[in-house]
């Protein structure tokens, strides 16, 4: 088939793309951000703007399925979240209406769900975004429920933070640490259930709601990893990697969140209040939908995810940029917590 990728030169668009012509199919990425990789020579690049509906027709032709991967992060301005986010998934959305794609697969987020209350989560649970980057998932999604009254098969994902090659963000925190020998902390005791995703069975997800018959397809499923534990065994399985023998450090939850607040505030913390208001609570949501309904098996269990990703870390320590961002693909901005390092 061919795939229309957009945020194809992102940490998700790269990992799929890869998939995808690992499994035969032809593929466009269709990013704003330039196309850095060596599969530029075996896909179609269009370096663009998907709020750019002139571009929308050499984006489209031709294309049978659309993975909606680009997305405007929660370190990024309020206005930029919401005009990539909100307003050009719902111009992505009627191109795709208007020229009869065959398919549309919205990647959400389980930050739809807000901070819970109760766990696991199913798909049928309330919609409460926190902050603009939450607020602005949950208005995709609801655009997404309008294109699909209106005759889109349109299948959305809600996966749990998802780790892999080029991933870096928030992560990388835990990763430099490992790698320079450092304790790690964490909120509270660390012993919190928390489920995370490897990018790899996120890809199988997408190809199998490309693939599965649309009466299957076209619905909400929630997308994670089938085998996770603490948080505090997942971080510890890194720095066994690292082999440095250090150790997570579990810090008091509240004086730590009232810390990141203010931080926050003023700018100075790489953490955006769902990470860390969840990261000292269970945080797990069902996968029994999509298991039940598309036969998705994911491969991976957290320790294995984090664990591949920090052998893709070590492997490209020295060309990852030193560089602060607001992708995945690039370090954040570390403000006060690059202070750690000097106590842990």
């Amino acid at each position: 088939m061919n795939f229309l990728v957009t945020g194809g030169a992102g940490f998700m668009g790269i990992n799929l793309i890869r998939h995808l012509l690992a499994s035969g199919h032809q593929v466009r990425s269709y990013d704003i951000a330039p196309f850095t990789y060596p599969e530029a020579d075996a896909i179609s690049v269009l370096q663009a703007d998907i709020r750019d509906p002139v571009r929308h027709d050499e984006a489209f032709d031709g294309v049978d399925v659309v993975v909606h991967c680009a997305a405007a992060l929660p370190l990024s301005p309020a206005e930029e979240i919401r005009s990539i986010n909100v307003d050009g998934t719902r111009m992505l959305l009627e191109t795709a209406l208007q020229q009869g794609i065959g398919r549309f697969i919205h990647i959400s987020s389980t930050a739809v769900y807000g901070i819970p209350d109760h766990h696991p989560l199913t798909e049928d649970d309330p919609m409460y975004g926190v902050g603009p980057y939450g607020e602005s998932k949950v208005q995709a999604e609801r655009i997404c429920l309008e294109y699909r009254e209106k005759g889109l098969c349109l299948p959305v994902l809600r996966p749990k933070s998802f780790v892999g090659p080029e991933r870096l963000g928030a992560f990388e925190l835990l990763y430099d640490f490992a790698f320079d020998g450092h304790n790690f902390p964490v909120l509270g005791s660390g012993n919190n259930l928390y489920q995370l995703l490897d990018v790899e069975d996120l890809n199988k997800a997408v190809l199998l709601c490309a693939t599965a018959p649309s009466d299957r397809a076209n619905d909400t499923f929630n997308v994670g990893a089938e085998r996770f534990g603490s948080l505090r065994a997942s971080f510890q399985a890194v720095l066994d990697r690292a082999g440095h023998g250090k150790r997570i450090v579990g810090l008091p939850a509240a004086p730590a969140i009232w810390t990141l607040r203010a931080l926050e505030t003023v700018g100075l913390s790489p953490l955006y209040k769902w990470i860390y208001e969840t990261a000292g609570k269970d945080s797990f949501v069902s996968i029994d939908k999509i298991v039940d309904r598309l036969g998705f098996t994911p491969r991976y269990s957290n320790e294995e995810a984090l664990i591949r990703n920090y052998d893709w870390y070590v492997a490209n320590h020295d060309r990852i940029s030193v560089a602060s961002g607001v992708t995945h693909r690039v370090p954040w901005k570390r403000g006060a917590l690059k202070l750690l390092r000097l106590v842990m």
